[in-house]
Order: structure tokens, then sequence, then C-alpha cells
């Protein structure tokens, strides 16, 4: 598994419930899969929920490495997080911090590996539709370049990191962080270019007052 898939996973074609569920109904049970122990902060919650939520993903058939597996960075944080509940005296917590985040690092490649990106943000458009004051179209560009800059920025660093390990700069953090900036920096540029040269990403010409026609201006700049 890429390392820019191994939190979230990614999109796999199957035939399983979750796969022919509607998208707007996997986004509401995710949300309560990972709301609710959120919510209510208890051990059982969390415990009984994480347990249905592994139920849920053995459910739609995909590889149990692409489902279910976990990176060495994820386990590293919830280890730490259990760490710090106890150092500060809270036992409870413990489990209930990082197993919410595990929760709803499971819960998301609930709809992530059964639902296509573009349906996914296609379903965020119509919803942002009808919220007032928000630009639909707009909105769901902003979260589709999200998604593409995501994969694209982790997938930088651990090639930049091979690099530097392979050259043996491994411990350098500046030759292993100035390249993933410059990475970044032209993936931003071209992005830009390319919203701009389809009219995107630009403000809206002022309106002119009330009562006066805007004069179009002559050949020449005259």
């Amino acid at each position: 598994m890429r390392p820019a898939t191994a939190i979230i996973g990614g999109y796999r074609p199957a035939d399983s419930g979750w796969h022919r569920l509607g998208v707007g109904w996997k986004y509401l049970l995710v949300l309560v899969l990972i709301v609710t122990p959120l919510v209510l902060q208890q051990p059982w919650v969390t415990a009984g929920v994480l347990l249905l939520t592994v139920a849920c993903l053995a459910g739609t058939g995909l590889p149990v490495r692409l489902t279910l597996a976990l990176p060495w960075s994820l386990l590293v944080l919830l280890v730490v997080l259990a760490g710090f509940q106890l150092a500060i005296g809270q036992p409870g917590s413990a489990f209930v911090v990082p197993g919410n985040v595990l929760q709803a690092v499971l819960a998301a490649r609930l709809i992530l590996c059964t639902t296509p990106a573009s349906v996914l943000v296609d379903a965020l458009v119509r919803a942002a539709d009808r919220v007032p004051f928000l630009d639909g179209e707009r909105f769901g560009l902003a979260v589709g370049i999200m998604l593409r800059s995501i994969p694209f920025l982790t997938g930088a660093f651990y090639d930049v990191r091979d690099a530097a390990r392979a050259r043996g700069l491994e411990r350098h953090w500046i030759a292993r962080l100035s390249p993933v900036v410059v990475r970044a920096v032209g993936f931003a540029q071209a992005t830009g270019q390319a919203l701009a040269a389809r009219g995107l990403g630009e403000g809206r010409p002022a309106s002119p007052p009330r009562g006066q026609i805007p004069r179009p201006e002559r050949p020449g700049g005259g």
C-alpha cells in the first residue's frame, strides 16, 4: 500500500452492500459512527462502535490490508496519545482518546474505500448548493483540490525521505524538508495556473454603481 493511502485507504470496486449503498446514506452512517463515541466519551461506547466499524469493513469484501492495516506512524500516534492520558492520570481516557481516533480513521475507510472520489465530491456539491451564501461548485473544487493535494504532498515527503536515506542524509532535516517545500510550492503554482486558465479562483468584477451603464473600452486603450 502506498504511503498516501496507508491511513485512509483508497477506492476499490466490489459488489458489497456498502458499495451499493447510496452516497448520502454512507455519509450519514459514517457521521454517526464517528460522532457517537466523541460525544459520549465512554470506553464501552468506543469499544462497541469500534467493533461495529470493523465488522462493517469486513463486510465490504475488500482485502484486510486495505481496510484494517495501520501504518506505523498512526500506531505511534495512538501510543503517544494513550501514554499522555496515563501521564496526566486519566486511565479511562487512555483508551477512549486513541480509540476514537482509530475509530474515525476506520470509519472514514468505509466510505473512501467503497465510493469513487468523484461521487463523493459530486454529493458534497449538491449538498453545498442547498446552503445559502455557499457556492457549491467552488466548494466542490476546493474539496477536489484537497483530495488531490494530500496524496501528492504525502508521496513527496516519502520520496524525498527515501532519496535522503539513500544518500546518507536521513538525519539532515534541511535536506529532507527543502525539496518537499519546493514541490509543494510548484504544485500550488501549477494548480493556480490551471484554475486561472479556466477562469476560476479570480475575484468577480466589480459591478457599476446603480443607474450607470458601464462604458466599453475603446480599442487601443484610448
